[in-house]
């Protein structure tokens, strides 16, 4: 018994040194640190750590702070170079406010709760929005919409929803092939409702309808409840935050969409190829605090958290020196390198998908950006 404790505390201890190796603090890192209001773990360890996504690391490395989560306003962060760096949490006699999270979850509402990817049969053969009161176009809060394919009773509840986007996959033969890669093609929105295969939007890709269908992108716009039951039935719009059109699907609401609390960490693995595939709310490019679609998913080992370097690709441009001429097309080409632009932490996955919140950039996030370990 004794030898397997001494045992078990060695491996503790070098468990120890090797977080405070790869955590290692700022050489500008502040004595003390106030949690405020509004902090984020992010933002904290950003403020002592070169690598913040290894904040859990310290905190395993510390037992007095039993749970990383349980942080809040007015808790005084002590840090010390006593045999290497350490971390103490005073506790504040009088907290104020919930519990510090990793990310501004409150800023993530739409793309935490308001947003699916589910099989495509699963979208097309869902429930639907036939008509609206009074035959009306679009329905507002209030009215009365009719619905075809619901099984249901009075009273029950549910999602209406509308596809934005669908997911292709590609023949991964050739790595260096644009087509060896996942894609998210926009859906028409004057068409995504009825159409089923979805009509993909050619102003933004010309390779719409080809490819390996890996999903559809959905978003919850409203809620309505069951006034009558039969085919179709009715329902009450209780609230929404689009109009609602004939078409529009119906989805159970989801009760648990996302997990409250998980740990940045980095992954374990990374699938070859992954890139930036699309983006939440812009057509070009993302910043800082945006959100960002990825083309790994759990089933390929991501989950909540999960940090990741970008990069964007190095330009294959024509060496004038080298070819001697400056004709372009002719004599030799280089691929210039890697540039790095920010770190990207996954706060939502799905099979093949993944959702991630760009946590810093130095430069603006494009589609085809290269996600790496974060390093």
């Amino acid at each position: 018994m004794i030898r397997k404790t001494i045992v078990l505390l060695a491996g503790l201890l070098v468990t120890v040194a090797v977080y405070a190796a790869g955590a290692q603090l700022r050489t500008d890192h502040p004595d003390n640190y106030t949690v405020r209001s509004g902090d984020t773990l992010w933002d904290i360890s950003a403020r002592f750590l070169v690598k913040p996504w290894l904040w859990p690391e310290i905190w395993q490395a510390n037992p007095q702070v039993r749970n990383p989560h349980l942080i809040y306003p007015g808790d005084v962060l002590n840090l010390s170079f006593i045999n290497g760096p350490s971390l103490r949490l005073q506790p504040s006699v009088h907290r104020e406010g919930d519990a510090v999270p990793a990310i501004p979850l409150s800023e993530l509402r739409t793309f935490l709760k308001d947003l699916r990817v589910l099989n495509s049969n699963e979208v097309s053969s869902a429930p639907y929005v036939v008509g609206l009161e009074e035959n009306r176009l679009r329905g507002a809060v209030g009215q009365n919409i009719y619905v075809r394919g619901l099984q249901a009773t009075p009273g029950q509840r549910w999602a209406i929803v509308r596809p934005s986007h669908v997911f292709r996959g590609f023949e991964q033969d050739d790595p260096g092939d644009a087509d060896s890669r996942i894609f998210a093609h926009e859906l028409d929105s004057n068409a995504a409702m009825v159409n089923a295969p979805w009509r993909e939007d050619s102003r933004h890709d010309g390779q719409m309808g080809r490819g390996q269908d890996m999903g559809v992108e959905v978003t919850v716009i409203g809620t309505a409840e069951t006034l009558r039951v039969g085919d179709p039935s009715t329902l009450l719009l209780l609230d929404s935050t689009r109009e609602i059109r004939s078409g529009d699907r119906v989805l159970p609401i989801d009760d648990a969409p996302y997990d409250p609390y998980f740990y940045p960490h980095p992954p374990k693995s990374l699938a070859q190829d992954s890139h930036v595939i699309g983006f939440a709310d812009a057509l070009d490019a993302v910043g800082s605090r945006q959100v960002v679609a990825l083309s790994v998913g759990a089933k390929d080992g991501v989950d909540n958290g999960q940090t990741f370097s970008i990069y964007r690709p190095g330009e294959n441009i024509h060496d004038d020196v080298a070819s001697n001429s400056w004709r372009r097309g002719v004599g030799s080409r280089v691929t210039l390198p890697d540039e790095f632009v920010g770190h990207v932490m996954v706060f939502r996955t799905f099979d093949r998908v993944s959702y991630g919140l760009v946590m810093d950039s130095l430069r603006p996030v494009h589609k085809n950006d290269k996600l790496a370990m974060p390093e």
